[in-house]
């Protein structure tokens, strides 16, 4: 799906319009002056049809400008909402619009089918990674339960109590990093906060080293975005990292660690809801995938960048 409306220079809806009425009023009096100034050179039927011809001239003019700058934008439009509804992602979309306010709505048409699409895709992913994630602890449970209806031996009966607790206390890790993952996808403020101040905060409460190199005023709220750049900083120290250096550059930042780095089959999944190479250590898989969801939220875009050594994230804005 086409992310821009192309840019292109046409009259604004009010001129079309005004224009279009005042030639319509001015023509016929256009017309009677004519005839006055001629002199009465010519009769009444040949001045009829002379103002005749003139409003069928104007009327096919204006006809075609309102047809070219209003009605064909507008049904190419309905064709495209109509084509998103049925679930097209390469819904036809018209390469420019007739007037700049026509302009404005089909961008704004585009972006609403594009950010539908993506939170029905999106739920479409969760659901699939919640069934597949909450299966194991479930069927830990029911197993447990029915061993313990079974009148297990008083040893075993501690074991399956203890299953039965760490499938519960799993599955409620599971459902609190959905409701964070839900709590990311609402819009947060547009800013702009200044990068320095939040990283500064996070210098205080990150148990690894924060550097920021460069400023920038971040289009963002700095709650949101210090909440981001902390996801990323916990991330970088719970994969052995000890540095964290952040870069602003115009219309991006940077984010990246001196940790080992993400393996190359893993580097497509990092996004990935619920996956996580520390399960073990108690990893839920939600941190990025939170941290995409709120970038995501503002439009911004958030990469992983090929790297030596460390991971290493670039956020556009």
């Amino acid at each position: 799906m086409p992310d821009r409306v192309r840019q292109k220079w046409r009259p604004p809806l009010a001129l079309v319009l005004g224009g279009t009425l005042a030639a319509v009023l001015c023509l016929p009096l256009v017309g009677i002056a004519y005839f006055k100034l001629a002199g009465n050179i010519l009769g009444w039927a040949e001045t009829a049809w002379m103002i005749f011809w003139m409003a069928v001239v104007a009327t096919c003019v204006l006809g075609f400008l309102v047809w070219r700058l209003v009605l064909r934008p507008v049904y190419a439009l309905t064709e495209h909402a109509k084509a998103v509804k049925a679930g097209a992602r390469d819904a036809p979309v018209p390469r420019h619009y007739g007037t700049p306010e026509l302009s404005e709505l089909g961008q704004a048409v585009i972006d609403m089918g594009s950010t539908l699409q993506d939170r029905e895709a999106g739920l479409r992913a969760y659901t699939n990674h919640v069934t597949h994630e909450l299966k194991s602890p479930l069927t830990s449970l029911i197993g447990a339960a029915e061993l313990l209806e079974a009148d297990a031996a008083p040893e075993d009966r501690a074991a399956l109590i203890g299953t039965v607790q760490r499938a519960a206390l799993a599955m409620e890790d599971k459902l609190e990093a959905l409701r964070h993952l839900s709590a990311a996808r609402e819009p947060v403020g547009r800013g702009p906060a200044a990068l320095s101040e939040v990283v500064e905060e996070i210098r205080q409460q990150a148990g690894i080293e924060v550097t920021l190199e460069g400023e920038a005023k971040v289009p963002m709220d700095a709650a949101a975005l210090g909440a981001i750049l902390g996801h990323l900083a916990q991330n970088a120290e719970a994969h052995g990292a000890t540095r964290l250096t952040i870069t602003a550059r115009e219309g991006q930042i940077t984010v990246a660690d001196n940790g080992p780095g993400i393996e190359a089959g893993n580097r497509a999944r990092v996004f990935t809801p619920f996956f996580t190479t520390r399960r073990a250590e108690g990893g839920t898989g939600m941190g990025l995938t939170i941290v995409q969801t709120m970038l995501e939220a503002v439009g911004w875009k958030i990469e992983l960048l090929p790297s030596d050594g460390g991971a290493v994230f670039e956020l556009r804005f």
